[in-house]
């Protein structure tokens, strides 16, 4: 999931809405089911599912997208079938006729109304859309590079990835191997830990916030101390409100660094500050990717969890910031000196 509030988004052009997708969900669908959700005529949450092998086997997949859509309060919603059978498919035409009915369906039982409904066999440029119902229009997409929301991307340093795969990639272990071995190099931290050790861990990693935004590369002993130092809740709730201050960009490499070198169960702390990172800049694709796999490497943690439930919830960016609140506090106590906070802005991911 993710949310805009562009005036760009043209709802009412569906060769210009469907082009602009990539821009929102910060990657190309593909066979997919996006449902977009309208509040007073502004576009609200975007969410995205896969379509299963056979679309007789999404009902499960349509109440819970329809749940999700109906928890922001929204007044009606789009929703777009990516289908690669597209257009060429004309025993296709039933099951997509199908699925849009049992979307409205849903939605309707929320107090949604499903708008309008298009098929899409790709989403690029001189791809094609048709109505789902059967309705009789259709078009051509325009170019989603030239969309002005790709362009606004852009600007703002967001990099948009032409599969979901490409992003996932972001956080991917890229060295099992060499991840074993610092796995081998970490400490658990016991309950003696001082306020000395706190604020020196906080430091450590700020500076390595730094090097490794400047290109350099983090050895793997660096790698282990920062591991096993975000396992002090201390410097763990510290280190959040980073995302909220000058350095921001600085900590996010940081986190996206870690998320891939650091092992399981240590990583699960370096996706959660990532995804934290990425929402509070409006970034939810990438977000939503590293809490995903954070709950995969343990479902029970709080706060991934908390940030999991805010984004399927469409909660804004503005509002989760303010968690960075308590960082700052902490940061007070323990005699360590944040960067000052920033105006509220998207930067590069």
């Amino acid at each position: 999931m993710t949310t805009s509030h562009s005036p760009d988004f043209q709802l009412n052009r569906p060769g210009v809405l469907i082009a602009a997708l990539p821009a929102v969900l910060g990657f190309v669908p593909e066979n997919s089911l996006v449902l977009l959700t309208v509040d007073r005529g502004t576009l609200g949450c975007v969410m995205r599912v896969d379509l299963p092998g056979e679309l007789d086997d999404i009902d499960d997949c349509i109440d819970h997208v329809a749940e999700v859509a109906a928890a922001a309060g929204p007044d009606s919603a789009i929703g777009v079938i990516v289908d690669d059978r597209g257009l060429d498919c004309p025993s296709c035409a039933d099951e997509h006729r199908e699925l849009a009915a049992t979307l409205a369906e849903r939605l309707a039982e929320w107090g949604v109304e499903l708008l309008a409904a298009h098929v899409v066999d790709q989403v690029a440029a001189g791809g094609r859309w048709r109505c789902a119902d059967g309705c009789g229009e259709g078009g051509v997409i325009e170019d989603p590079s030239a969309s002005p929301l790709a362009m606004a991307a852009v600007l703002d340093g967001r990099r948009l990835y032409a599969r979901r795969a490409d992003l996932q990639q972001v956080i991917a272990v890229t060295d099992p191997a060499r991840t074993a071995a610092v796995a081998d190099m970490i400490d658990v931290t016991g309950p003696d830990r001082s306020d000395a050790d706190a604020r020196a861990d906080i430091e450590a990693a700020i500076e390595a916030a730094g090097r490794v935004a400047d290109g350099h590369p983090l050895p793997d002993k660096d790698v282990a101390r920062l591991g096993t130092a975000l396992t002090d809740l201390q410097v763990r709730d510290t280190l959040y409100a980073l995302a909220v201050g000058e350095s921001a960009g600085q900590a996010e490499s940081l986190w996206a660094e870690l998320s891939r070198r650091l092992p399981e169960p240590w990583r699960v702390e370096a996706l959660t500050l990532l995804a934290f990172s990425a929402y509070t800049r409006g970034d939810g694709p990438l977000a939503g990717v590293s809490l995903e796999a954070a709950l995969r490497c343990d479902g029970t943690h709080r706060m991934a969890g908390m940030l999991d439930r805010a984004l399927q919830a469409g909660l804004r960016p503005e509002r989760i910031r303010e968690l960075a609140t308590t960082g700052y506090r902490l940061a007070d106590q323990l005699g360590v000196r944040l960067p000052p906070r920033r105006g509220y802005r998207r930067r590069a991911g």
